[in-house]
């Protein structure tokens, strides 16, 4: 178990041990491979500036299984450690860092030793030494001893990370599939499809992911040049919070026979505004109110209404104002949530250094609570970090990165960075990844989206504070249904008196350590509870259900770019299509450079995926990818791509299915509205009053009178009686084919209606 978070602190403190054996070595790194090409993971006693580009060429000999880095740098290193010439060494691995540093003795070696996970070389430990000669035995021995330790930390980083991919995996197909049996929206699906993707799958680094659907007009592969439709989902993804918040109050509602209408609006006046949904929920006298009230102050005034009616209400997630007659708050401490984020960026620089924190402190009054529970924490006489003027955001995380790349040009001396809400810890990863800072900055963050997961599986993301919202739904409704069933006085006096219920956060971080969650265990958990949620039963008892009003905020506004193409049969989709199979390639080889079917948001891609869509053997569209790394893709990689295809076509398949139909009950409705415009014109002309001369109107009867024309007749009739002021009614049976006794009693009846208003009826 990790007493922190933080693999390349590892390392480097790996580097520093081989270092500090007899004679100390003054220079020392740590590469290890990522594709074709080596990071450097430890860089010790060279002075490089942070933001230096970590990343150099891996030798052709590596590539194919071969034992050396390169032929004349090191013939022996993947069997076992071996000194090479320190300026080859430097030239072809680390020339800028060298550069940087300056001249190397004459003379000088490295001793490269290879860190093997599972029996495979995965990159090489290399220490500088005076001479080339061989080191002695013992301190050979202590230094592959050394990186044997770097190959466990690397191996049991390995394991997590395979365990937080499955996790997540499963996590994305119940998501998919959850998706897919309800009315799917293809915004909604290429969103939860593309953040997915990229959270799973890490090592392709996918730079688009777009749903390709075939207009349904369109002419099979086969036939001709096809037609899309192309969604393309936005840099910024959706949040889950209040997807969260709802599971549980719903999921804590069925067994209780409590109704959940969850509504959002903003924090202001006016229509589509929380206030507004308040005051509906007071005038329908719905019987309780769960609240994220987006600003306490003016909500305050409804509260006061609710009350009076009697109507309980608790608020989530943003604590009221003091004395607010709200019954009662249920959610995060966001002051000691900041706390515990100070204490895991403590644990993570032990040195002290710069810290800066990023969040919406304008916007919303429990980020800057988690920002002041976090200033007061490292503020301390007990802390020797400093943190910074707090950096203001609002909640879009491509503003949120340019600001924190801003922040990191700006001050390099910045060692440790808060996200203080969902976007704001992504912000930091992503701009620490760009500066080549990724693992260096150390980040902590708040919430857990999926590129939050994706960045803590890379180590550019080393903690984050997660809240429970699933309980705050949960609880909320729990208590409202005791307040609205019990009374609200009984139910608070089993509550603590200051009207406050706290529940609660977990830190989570990749890798087990003693105050942390690993990041499979959560997921795990939480894809479990969401299907749980999904089998709940509602108490058939329950005949009239209680209704709760759940409010929250609208989610911040995203575009999903969408467009329409043609499919060359010869293009990378048209190929695939017409196959019915996967089709990877690389765009600089053969004639995919033309391939104008595919937007400019794939411009230096250098490997491209298209992946047929069918359901019930009709080919539906595709889902395609790319990435600007070469031979991104591998086996196991579409092998998974397959899986999530074949569910989004399903998805696509429903999402047509439930169009056809809206269309046709549309349609019907359309229908229905001019048969029954058509059917009371028939009536009105069934029974006609014409007026001959001043107080005589004159009715022709014209088919059957039965009893339904019966009764039209007469209103006819009485009607323009009274509005013509008729005396005399002259009723003209002589179109009536046959006048039996019912219709003879019913033109009696109509006769003695006249009557009545003074008209006489012959």
């Amino acid at each position: 178990m990790l007493k922190v978070p933080d693999l390349l602190a590892v390392l480097q403190q790996i580097v520093r041990r081989a270092m500090a054996i007899p004679p100390r070595a003054p220079r020392g790194s740590l590469l290890l491979r990522e594709g074709r090409r080596f990071a450097v993971r430890a860089l010790l006693g060279f002075d490089v500036l942070r933001g230096h580009a970590m990343y150099v060429p891996a030798a052709a000999a590596l590539a194919s299984g071969g034992a050396a880095l390169t032929p004349e740098a090191a013939p022996d290193a993947a069997r076992g450690g071996c000194v090479v010439d320190a300026h080859a060494w430097y030239r072809a691995y680390l020339p800028g860092p060298v550069a940087a540093e300056g001249t190397i003795p004459e003379g000088a070696g490295v001793l490269v030793v290879p860190i093997q996970v599972c029996g495979e070389p995965v990159g090489y430990l290399a220490i500088e030494q005076p001479t080339l000669e061989p080191p002695e035995a013992e301190r050979r021995a202590m230094i592959e001893s050394i990186a044997d330790a770097a190959g466990d930390a690397l191996e049991r980083n390995r394991l997590y990370d395979d365990k937080a991919r499955s996790a997540q995996e499963i996590r994305l197909f119940e998501k998919l599939l959850n998706a897919v049996g309800t009315t799917v929206e293809l915004h909604d699906l290429i969103e939860t499809v593309a953040h997915g993707i990229k959270s799973v799958q890490l090592d392709p680094d996918w730079k688009e992911v777009e749903l390709w659907v075939l207009e349904e007009d369109s002419p099979t592969p086969d036939r001709g040049e096809l037609r899309a439709r192309v969604y393309r989902a936005p840099s910024s993804e959706p949040t889950t919070y209040w997807q969260n918040v709802r599971a549980g109050a719903v999921s804590a509602g069925r067994p209780l026979g409590v109704a959940v209408d969850f509504r959002t609006g903003h924090g202001g006046d006016g229509e589509g505004s929380q206030r507004a949904l308040l005051d509906e929920a007071i005038r329908r006298r719905i019987s309780g109110i769960l609240i994220a009230p987006g600003n306490p102050e003016s909500a305050e005034e409804a509260f006061r209404q609710a009350a009076d009616a009697g109507i309980p209400v608790v608020v989530i997630d943003a604590p009221p104002i003091a004395g607010s007659r709200a019954q009662l708050y249920i959610g995060t401490d966001n002051v000691a949530s900041g706390r515990l984020a100070a204490e895991m960026m403590t644990r993570l620089l032990p040195g002290g250094g710069a810290v800066a924190a990023l969040g919406a402190v304008d916007l919303a009054r429990n980020v800057g609570e988690r920002v002041d529970g976090f200033r007061a924490a490292l503020g301390s006489t007990m802390s020797n970090l400093t943190v910074l003027p707090t950096i203001a955001c609002d909640w879009d995380l491509a503003n949120g990165t340019r600001l924190a790349t801003a922040a990191l040009a700006e001050r390099p001396d910045i060692v440790g960075a808060f996200g203080a809400a969902a976007d704001n810890g992504p912000s930091w990863g992503f701009s620490a990844r760009a500066a080549g800072r990724g693992g260096d900055l150390k980040v902590v963050g708040f919430d857990l989206m999926a590129s939050t997961v994706a960045l803590l599986r890379q180590g550019a993301i080393h903690a984050t504070i997660v809240q429970r919202e699933y309980d705050m739904g949960f609880r909320g409704v729990e208590v409202l249904h005791r307040m609205i069933s019990q009374g609200i006085e009984p139910t608070l006096a089993e509550l603590p008196p200051s009207r406050v219920l706290h529940t609660g956060v977990d830190c989570v971080t990749l890798e087990r350590t003693p105050w942390s969650t690993t990041l499979s265990d959560y997921l795990t958990r939480d894809a479990a509870r969401r299907v749980a949620n999904e089998r709940g039963d509602r108490d058939p008892s329950a005949a009239h259900p209680t209704e709760i009003m759940l409010i929250g905020f609208p989610p911040p506004s995203r575009t999903v770019i969408e467009d329409q193409v043609s499919i060359p049969a010869r293009s990378l989709v048209g190929r695939a299509l017409g196959a019915g199979s996967p089709l990877v390639i690389d765009p600089d080889e053969g004639d995919a450079r033309a391939d104008a079917a595919l937007s400019a948001a794939h411009a230096g891609a250098r490997t491209l995926v298209a992946l047929p869509l069918q359901a019930r053997g009709s080919v539906l569209g595709a889902l395609v990818l790319s990435s600007e790394r070469s031979a991104a893709c591998g086996e196991d990689d579409v092998s998974f791509l397959v899986r999530v295809a074949g569910t989004v076509g399903v998805g696509v398949e429903n999402a047509r299915l439930f169009r056809r139909i809206s269309e046709r009950s549309a349609a019907l409705e359309r229908a229905n509205r001019q048969q029954a415009a058509l059917l009371e014109t028939i009536r009105e002309l069934s029974s006609p009053v014409v007026p001959i001369a001043e107080g005589i109107l004159v009715m022709p009867v014209i088919g059957v009178m039965d009893a339904e024309r019966s009764g039209h007749f007469i209103e006819s009739m009485l009607r323009e009686i009274g509005a013509q002021r008729a005396q005399v009614v002259l009723i003209d049976v002589t179109g009536t084919a046959i006048v039996d006794a019912a219709a003879a009693s019913q033109l009696v009846q109509a006769a003695r209606a006249a009557a009545l208003l003074g008209a006489e009826a012959v």
